[in-house]
């Protein structure tokens, strides 16, 4: 685990790479944008708007109805992702296992999410992932002017945790991800446990079982 160690600071993409939500915000995003006019395929949300900030993803809605979205769109929504991961949100299977992993070989951690300060902590609670996670190692888009894929978000969380971005890995399930840690000069491991492994193909490696991840950054 040495270059682990050399890693200094593998960074996470929260939804889909942490905790196993990107299939419930799928079905409430299909059911609130197909009500607005646009019948939205999950391929659709692969390509356009996983990984995105919300209000990137709001801007291509319009564009895709032709109007704005109601006043309560974004209200509306955030309170049915409420209520479908309070219900039916797990940990990604052998996250933890990996963190701990990571951890015994020397790596720092952090969370680095297009998702809102609020919704990254209720996943992490919900899944038991925050023991893993101090207040001070959670970094949103809200803390940054643009969001993935701009490598903003990731050169902030690099700063603040006192690493170069040459001595950081990101984990990232999403295109818009991938192309914010490259664009930011880091090293990113693809994790396709339900991204098509075609969408990723610009990280270094891909894994497709988040246990293989720690492999996966010790070969870098």
């Amino acid at each position: 685990m040495g270059a682990v160690r050399a890693a200094k600071l593998v960074i996470f993409d929260c939804d889909g790479v942490l905790v196993d939500s990107e299939r419930l915000i799928q079905e409430v995003d299909m059911a609130m944008i197909g009500r607005l006019g646009w019948p939205i395929t999950r391929d659709e949300i692969f390509a356009e708007h996983l990984g995105r900030s919300e209000a990137a993803i709001i801007a291509n809605i319009e564009r895709r109805v032709g109007r704005p979205v109601p006043a309560d769109f974004i209200s509306a929504k955030a309170a049915a992702y409420d209520s479908i991961l309070r219900s039916r949100l797990v940990a990604v299977a052998g996250v933890s296992e990996a963190i701990t992993l990571l951890r015994s070989g020397g790596a720092r951690l952090c969370v680095a999410s297009s998702s809102g300060h609020a919704r990254i902590r209720l996943s992490l609670d919900l899944t038991g992932l925050r023991t893993f996670f101090a207040d001070d190692q959670i970094f949103s888009a809200e803390d940054v002017a643009h969001g993935k894929p701009a490598p903003d978000l990731f050169l902030l969380a690099a700063s603040r945790m006192s690493t170069s971005a040459q001595r950081c890995v990101v984990a990232e399930d999403s295109p818009a991800g991938v192309a914010a840690a490259k664009a930011a000069g880091m090293r990113v491991v693809g994790y396709c446990g339900l991204t098509p492994a075609g969408l990723l193909g610009d990280a270094d490696l891909l894994v497709s079982q988040m246990t293989d991840l720690p492999a996966a950054i010790a070969a870098l």
